[in-house]
């Protein structure tokens, strides 16, 4: 592959994850780190700060563009960033230090312990629903030390495995504390900023990233995020789940067969 044609397929790739990063509230780094191992050759620690590059500028204009839809609590998300930083750091130190191989069977068990969360969201959500007689929880009554421990929680996330802290969190947003689908996907992004911009330090101060590749993936997400965010605020919440879930099967399929 010569060097305009590399650039071309990682726009071209950057487009595709960018708008699918749009819509389910993601970086996209959870798709393109399984396709930089299987088309690139990229070990695990290098796809992942590659990924890096391209997530950070995808994430603040998602933010941005959920902002404007649903307006985010930036003061909520600012505690949780706090946490998140510090947390991101040390996953980040912990994945540099690790096999390569381990941190893909780790990674794997993460992806697919989320998918299953949201198959079992979408599928049986309605049942569940006239089931219970437990009122949505109020994301109103929940106080500071919840959004710091939201934070915690995506900041190691996303330091192991170079992203996925906002997917990590988004299902306790729904679930435990009563945000909507695209208000804690909103939340969750706004928290990760700071903490994805210390990943992508320590991956690169450690020489794990490829920036030619990661640059033009970068450009190519900025141009269709909007589109994908617009059609996020389009889809019925359960559908919307449901499409995570298949996104997240067919990263397990790209795992195994780089495996």
């Amino acid at each position: 592959m010569t060097s305009i044609e590399l650039i071309l397929a990682c726009l071209l790739g950057g487009a595709l994850i960018g708008y699918t990063g749009g819509v389910l509230g993601i970086g996209g780094g959870l798709l393109a780190i399984p396709l930089l191992g299987l088309i690139l050759g990229m070990d695990q620690q290098t796809a992942q700060g590659t990924a890096l590059i391209m997530v950070v500028p995808a994430v603040l204009l998602t933010v941005r563009q959920y902002h404007r839809r649903n307006h985010i609590d930036f003061r909520r998300a600012a505690l949780g960033a706090i946490s998140s930083i510090i947390f991101t750091w040390l996953g980040a130190r912990l994945a540099l230090g690790m096999d390569a191989i381990l941190l893909r069977r780790i990674y794997s068990i993460f992806v697919m312990a989320i998918a299953l969360y949201y198959f079992d969201q979408s599928l049986g959500f309605s049942r569940r629903r006239r089931r219970s007689d437990k009122p949505r929880p109020d994301p109103e009554s929940f106080g500071q030390l919840w959004y710091i421990a939201v934070g915690m929680m995506a900041g190691l996330a996303g330091g192991v495995f170079g992203v996925g802290g906002a997917v990590l969190v988004v299902p306790f947003l729904t679930s435990r504390m009563g945000y909507s689908q695209t208000g804690a996907q909103g939340l969750a992004l706004s928290m990760i900023i700071p903490g994805t911009l210390v990943a992508l330090a320590t991956y690169a101060f450690h020489g794990q990233t490829t920036w030619q590749v990661g640059i033009p993936m970068a450009i190519g997400s900025l141009m269709l995020v909007p589109f994908g965010v617009r059609l996020a605020y389009r889809l019925p919440e359960n559908r919307l789940k449901f499409i995570f879930a298949c996104m997240l099967v067919l990263i397990m399929a790209l795992l195994l067969v780089r495996a």
